[in-house]
This record gives structure tokens, C-alpha cells and sequence, in this order.
């Protein structure tokens, strides 16, 4: 299969890290479908790049689960399963409620500067709820919850949460269900957010907890079928 024709062309030197980075936010963004195999041939020619970059970058990304190596056949974009999704969720559950506890314990200009970040992302993607603007607000969401790790500091905890994000963003902009809920997309996060300054642990952690399980429900969520009748 072909690459897509709104691909990236790369600055200076390609690296794998540099080529991984860009395929993976080109995944994300679904350029690729779940399922469609990565043409190694057309990436090399059309990013100008020998074959061993792109391998290590197709490497990176399989060991992250955002692509899937299948012997003799080739790599494919992952397809993620509901299974796969409450995995993703609760691995990002428990991510989280170790950061609140880092953040909470980090002193209040930690705090501080973590809200600030936070503030202006909520203002951002209540702008893109406005619009409707589906992966604008899939970015945004995980950009909240990225800062919120990332203010902790622990460089392990955000490696861990940036494959998380990823995977995260392939859940929501492949299953042609994201945010069901848009009304309250902006209140649950701000509620974290509130719970954060309020330096509150035991909200924070029920706020992650609560945001975590909503939206398994609505990922997995079967649609309905309505009867129609003649």
C-alpha cells in the first residue's frame, strides 16, 4: 500500500528518532489506518532516507505497540481491540495517580506551574469544542494529561506516558467514537485541574479515577441500533 500523499518531508539529516517522531504523529493523527501496512520502499524514496533509519524508526514503534510486526509479511499499523483499550486505561489510571501523588508532594511552585500549563490548554480546547474539531481536541486532551505527568519532573513516568498518549490518540480518532460526552469533555478536565490547585489528594485521585472509567464506557461503548420500521 502506498504511502500517503500528505507526508512529512524531514529537515537536515533524517535519524530514526527524528523518522520515528513523525511517523508516529502522522499515525496518530490517521494518515495511516489501523491495520495498513507501512510501505517501507515508498517512505525510504519519498523521505530520501536509506533503509536502515527507517528500520531502526519501524523498530521504535513496534516495540511501543503503535505498530505491529507480522514475519514474512510486513509491519502494519496496530489495531487496537476494546481489550486493548481498558489495558491502555488502566495502565494510564495508575500512571496518573502516581503522578497526582509526585505532584502533590512536589511543593506548591511545582503545583503552581503545573496549573498554569494546564489552564491554558482547558482554554484552548474549549475553543476546539466549539468548533467541533475532533482531532484538534484528541491533541489537546492528551496534551492536558501529558503536562499534568509531565509536571512531576520524573523523566520514567513521562517516557512511559508519551507511548500512552499515543495509543491513546489511535483509540479515539479510529473508532469513529470519540467524545460522545463533548459537554462535559471540558468540565471533567477542569474538575482535575481544580482538584490539583485545591491541592485536594482524595478528589484528584476519585476526578483521574472517575475521567478514566467515562471514557472506557464511551470508547467501548456498542452503538445503538435503531428499528425501523416501513
Amino acid at each position: 500500500m502506498a504511502a500517503p500523499e500528505t507526508m512529512f518531508v524531514l529537515e537536515g539529516r533524517p535519524t530514526a528518532q527524528l523518522i520515528a517522531d513523525q511517523l508516529r504523529e502522522l499515525i496518530v493523527q490517521g494518515a495511516f489506518s489501523p491495520g495498513q501496512q507501512v510501505n517501507e520502499s515508498a517512505l525510504a524514496s519519498q523521505l530520501s532516507t536509506s533503509r536502515g533509519p527507517l528500520r531502526e524508526a519501524l523498530q521504535r514503534l513496534c516495540q511501543e505497540g503503535i505498530l505491529v510486526s507480522k514475519r514474512n509479511r510486513g509491519v502494519f499499523v496496530a489495531e487496537l481491540s476494546e481489550d486493548d483499550i481498558r489495558e491502555i486505561y488502566a495502565v494510564r489510571e495508575a500512571v496518573e495517580l502516581a503522578a497526582a501523588t509526585t505532584l502533590l508532594d512536589s511543593g506548591q511552585d511545582k503545583i503552581s506551574d503545573t496549573c498554569r500549563v494546564l489552564k491554558g490548554i482547558i482554554k484552548n480546547m474549549a475553543k476546539q469544542v466549539a468548533a467541533s474539531d475532533w482531532q484538534a481536541l484528541a491533541r489537546l486532551d492528551m496534551e492536558f494529561h501529558t503536562a499534568f505527568v509531565s509536571g512531576t519532573g520524573n523523566t520514567r513516568l513521562i517516557r512511559i506516558y508519551q507511548t500512552l498518549a499515543a495509543e491513546t490518540r489511535m483509540c479515539i480518532l479510529s473508532l469513529e467514537v470519540a467524545y460522545p460526552r463533548i459537554d462535559v469533555l471540558v468540565q471533567e478536565h477542569q474538575l482535575i485541574l481544580d482538584h490539583l490547585e485545591a491541592a485536594d489528594r482524595q478528589g484528584l485521585q476519585k476526578a483521574i479515577k472517575r475521567h478514566m472509567q467515562k471514557a472506557v464506557e464511551d470508547l467501548t461503548a456498542k452503538p445503538e441500533i435503531t428499528e425501523i420500521t416501513a
